[in-house]
């Protein structure tokens, strides 16, 4: 299975997955990830991904790592920090559903967006359940996240 194929099957998890209560989520799968958010069909800079990243940047990597999360990547770095900021208000109502594995603050690779995800490093691609896995860890996300973004 090539990554496009991968990341078209997490994109389908995506889509069955995210409690209707959301409403839609807009999914656009590229070569080396996917991306998932509400509201307007336009890309948003607030979004939910999974990506594959690149072994320099990924703690504990070999590789490369699977990178999943909510990511901030608005133009302007005090953007993204609110963004950030707002949902840490609210950590202590969605960290149970994520566990320790999310780590906060700067994104990899780009010190001015921001982030809250996971990385697992080395993921072998062509495990058959991969896609589920990182389509339901995704789902987690969205599921733990999205209604604390609404809030404000």
């Amino acid at each position: 299975m090539g990554e496009r194929e991968l990341f078209d099957q997490v994109g389908e998890i995506i889509r069955g997955s995210t409690p209707p209560a959301l409403g839609r989520p807009h999914v656009q799968v590229r070569h080396n990830g996917v991306k998932a958010w509400f509201g307007d069909p336009a890309p948003q800079r607030e979004h939910y991904e999974a990506q594959i990243i690149p072994a320099a940047i990924a703690p504990g990597a070999r590789h490369h790592a699977i990178e999943i999360g909510f990511h901030a990547e608005h133009r302007d770095e005090p953007d993204n920090q609110a963004a950030l900021t707002r949902l840490l208000a609210t950590e202590t109502a969605w960290r149970p559903g994520l566990g320790d594995e999310p780590r906060t603050g700067a994104f990899l690779g780009r010190d001015t967006w921001r982030r809250i995800s996971e990385t697992w490093p080395d993921t072998d691609l062509t495990a058959p359940d991969i896609p589920f896995d990182i389509g339901v860890r995704l789902v987690d996300y969205i599921r733990a996240l999205e209604p604390h973004r609404r809030r404000v």
